[in-house]
């Protein structure tokens, strides 16, 4: 059962799939509209292992539930955190 790698023509989204029999869809869109690509499966270098995961962190960053953590993350400081201090009034 081979893994391939494809690139929806559709929504540009590239995924890597383990084929059985069925037709592979994007998982993002649902097309079947795809365009398998070369495999770098035996090649792996710094460079290319820097620029995956930097991809994958912009990825991350721009995904709704990193989104959503953050807002959660802040409003959860606001709530729990004292109230500012006002300075003493001079008599």
């Amino acid at each position: 059962m081979p893994i391939y790698e494809y690139e929806c023509r559709g929504c540009g989204h590239q995924f890597e799939l383990l084929v059985l029999k069925n037709i592979p869809a994007c998982p993002e869109c649902q097309s079947q509209d795809l365009e398998q690509l070369l495999s770098g499966f035996a090649v792996s270098s710094q460079d290319m292992t820097r620029a995956r995961v930097k991809a994958a962190r912009q990825a991350y960053a721009q995904s709704k539930t990193y989104k959503d953590q953050k807002v959660h993350e802040a409003e959860e400081i606001a709530e729990h955190s004292p109230p500012p201090l006002r300075p003493a009034k001079k008599k």
